[in-house]
Protein backbone atom coordinates (compact mmCIF):
# COMPACT_ATOMS: atom_id res chain seq x y z
CA UNK A 1 0.00 0.00 0.00
CA UNK A 2 1.58 3.42 -0.88
CA UNK A 3 1.84 5.94 1.78
CA UNK A 4 -1.10 8.83 1.74
CA UNK A 5 -0.54 12.19 2.27
CA UNK A 6 -3.00 14.01 4.42
CA UNK A 7 -3.13 17.15 2.71
CA UNK A 8 -2.80 16.26 -0.95
CA UNK A 9 -5.81 16.93 -3.32
CA UNK A 10 -7.90 19.16 -1.39
CA UNK A 11 -8.23 22.67 -3.04
CA UNK A 12 -10.51 21.20 -5.23
CA UNK A 13 -13.81 21.25 -2.84
CA UNK A 14 -16.07 24.30 -3.18
CA UNK A 15 -18.48 23.73 -0.33
CA UNK A 16 -19.50 21.22 1.84
CA UNK A 17 -17.10 18.27 3.06
CA UNK A 18 -15.15 15.42 1.21
CA UNK A 19 -14.43 12.25 3.30
CA UNK A 20 -11.89 9.69 2.57
CA UNK A 21 -11.66 6.23 4.08
CA UNK A 22 -8.10 5.71 4.92
CA UNK A 23 -8.26 2.68 6.68
CA UNK A 24 -10.54 -0.13 7.85
CA UNK A 25 -8.98 -2.91 10.23
CA UNK A 26 -11.15 -4.87 12.48
CA UNK A 27 -13.17 -2.54 14.99
CA UNK A 28 -11.30 0.79 13.72
CA UNK A 29 -12.54 3.41 10.60
CA UNK A 30 -9.89 6.20 9.99
CA UNK A 31 -11.32 9.08 8.17
CA UNK A 32 -9.48 12.50 6.28
CA UNK A 33 -12.66 14.95 6.65
CA UNK A 34 -11.94 18.17 4.74
CA UNK A 35 -14.61 21.03 5.45
CA UNK A 36 -15.23 24.13 3.79
CA UNK A 37 -16.65 27.06 5.28
CA UNK A 38 -19.92 26.53 3.65
CA UNK A 39 -21.25 22.92 4.99
CA UNK A 40 -24.81 22.18 5.75
CA UNK A 41 -25.64 21.79 9.45
CA UNK A 42 -25.97 18.02 10.30
CA UNK A 43 -26.56 16.89 13.52
CA UNK A 44 -24.57 13.14 14.47
CA UNK A 45 -25.42 10.77 16.85
CA UNK A 46 -23.15 8.07 15.91
CA UNK A 47 -23.52 4.37 17.44
CA UNK A 48 -19.47 4.25 17.44
CA UNK A 49 -16.89 6.34 19.82
CA UNK A 50 -14.85 8.84 17.49
CA UNK A 51 -11.96 10.83 18.37
CA UNK A 52 -10.93 13.82 15.81
CA UNK A 53 -8.17 15.34 15.10
CA UNK A 54 -8.11 19.44 13.74
CA UNK A 55 -4.62 18.89 11.55
CA UNK A 56 -5.97 22.66 9.76
CA UNK A 57 -7.80 25.17 10.01
CA UNK A 58 -10.44 26.23 12.91
CA UNK A 59 -13.58 25.07 14.20
CA UNK A 60 -16.73 25.16 16.76
CA UNK A 61 -18.48 22.13 17.88
CA UNK A 62 -21.70 21.91 19.75
CA UNK A 63 -21.07 18.71 21.36
CA UNK A 64 -24.46 17.58 23.87
CA UNK A 65 -25.44 20.90 24.66
CA UNK A 66 -21.72 22.94 24.65
CA UNK A 67 -19.45 24.57 22.35
CA UNK A 68 -16.28 23.34 21.94
CA UNK A 69 -13.64 25.59 19.25
CA UNK A 70 -10.71 23.33 17.98
CA UNK A 71 -7.93 24.78 16.80
CA UNK A 72 -4.94 23.10 14.42
CA UNK A 73 -3.18 20.48 16.45
CA UNK A 74 -6.34 20.31 18.94
CA UNK A 75 -8.11 16.68 19.61
CA UNK A 76 -11.22 15.60 21.09
CA UNK A 77 -12.96 12.32 21.99
CA UNK A 78 -16.66 12.03 21.46
CA UNK A 79 -18.38 9.13 23.14
CA UNK A 80 -21.03 7.35 21.43
CA UNK A 81 -24.48 8.35 21.00
CA UNK A 82 -23.14 11.99 21.93
CA UNK A 83 -25.22 14.42 19.91
CA UNK A 84 -22.74 16.34 17.76
CA UNK A 85 -22.58 19.17 15.09
CA UNK A 86 -20.16 21.72 13.37
CA UNK A 87 -21.49 25.36 13.80
CA UNK A 88 -18.65 26.76 11.82
CA UNK A 89 -15.25 25.96 9.85
CA UNK A 90 -12.53 28.49 8.40
CA UNK A 91 -12.60 29.12 5.21
CA UNK A 92 -8.44 29.88 4.65
CA UNK A 93 -7.01 27.80 5.93
CA UNK A 94 -9.87 24.89 5.31
CA UNK A 95 -10.08 22.30 8.00
CA UNK A 96 -8.35 19.47 7.38
CA UNK A 97 -10.13 16.41 10.19
CA UNK A 98 -8.10 13.26 10.97
CA UNK A 99 -11.53 11.19 12.44
CA UNK A 100 -10.43 7.40 14.07
CA UNK A 101 -14.01 5.63 14.93
CA UNK A 102 -14.34 3.62 17.71
CA UNK A 103 -16.76 0.45 16.96
CA UNK A 104 -17.70 -2.37 19.69
CA UNK A 105 -17.38 -4.98 16.71
CA UNK A 106 -15.63 -4.43 12.84
CA UNK A 107 -18.38 -2.46 11.03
Amino acid sequence: MPPINLFSAVSGLSQGESFKTLLRHKNIVIERIVSTDNIKAKCYNQPQDEWVALLQGEAKLALDGKEITLRRGDSYFIPAHTPHHIITTSAEPRCIWLAIHIFADEP
